[in-house]
């Protein structure tokens, strides 16, 4: 029976995860504060008051900056404060409620990525607002058994975070998930339905332990399987809560 492994959240839209052992899910919604926040170039256009969903060109991303994954990011949602860190040492921190603090948040990635960035780079967020790159509310599942089958052809172990979804599983066949679009399925106790195949992008590339692009999984996916599907979006039917080594299966 396939059950869950990992749980994460990912505040920032980019950056780190933040590892989960169970939550609450809301028909209709994503998991709470993932994709909350996003950094976006200053040419990126984006109303708080009318928020519109805008492609992951939009916003700093590994697909394109990669030294992202050379630093680890702490959100406390209990006080509203983001931390940054390189190597366990903390470079900058800055309360995110504060017009002083997200300015310092900013400031900083703006000396960090310099030109990488178009314009000063905006800290950007909207109240029931997700930046998930499809537009719809959902969560990201990953297969860990076609995580495997990829290894197998690669003919190298490839770290599971590079893949930055919230629901890893394990126990069901590789590419199980394929079939799961349009079906509903369990996932702890909430219902789910499968919404859409994730197409990988250049992200995956990146190591994020060394962030170093060493692989090339969207052109391996493509040569070897014929298309550069990994995962699958699922939308959240009924409420429900599911935890680490809760059953994530077809109904």
């Amino acid at each position: 029976m396939p059950t869950i492994t990992h749980l994460y959240r990912y505040p920032i839209k980019g950056m780190s995860p933040e590892a989960l052992q169970r939550v609450s899910l809301q028909a209709g919604e994503a998991i709470a504060l993932d994709r909350c926040f996003a950094l976006a170039h200053g040419t990126t256009e984006f109303n708080p008051n009318a928020p519109l969903h805008l492609a992951k060109t939009h916003f700093l991303m590994l697909m394109k900056n990669e030294r992202l994954a050379t630093l680890r990011t702490v959100f406390d949602h209990s006080t509203g404060a983001l931390h940054i860190y390189r190597e366990d040492k903390e470079l900058i921190s800055g309360d995110l409620q504060e017009a002083k603090g997200r300015q310092a948040i900013e400031n900083f990635f703006a000396d960090y990525l310099g030109e990488e960035i178009r314009g000063a780079p905006k800290l950007v967020q909207a109240p029931e607002h997700t930046f998930s790159d499809v537009d719809a509310k959902v969560l990201s599942c990953i297969n860990l058994a076609t995580v495997r089958d990829l290894e197998k052809v690669l003919g190298t172990k490839v770290h599971h975070l590079r893949f930055r979804a919230n629901v890893y599983f394990d126990g069901a066949p590789p590419w199980a998930e394929l079939d799961w679009v349009g079906k509903e399925l369990t996932l702890g106790t909430a219902k789910v339905r499968g919404f859409k195949l994730i197409q990988r992008c250049a992200a995956t590339n990146v190591n994020p332990k060394t962030a170093a692009r060493d692989l090339e999984i969207p052109q391996t996916l493509l040569n070897t399987y014929g298309h550069r599907h990994l995962g699958i979006y699922v939308q959240v039917l009924d409420n429900g809560e599911v935890a680490v080594d809760d059953v994530f299966s077809e109904q």
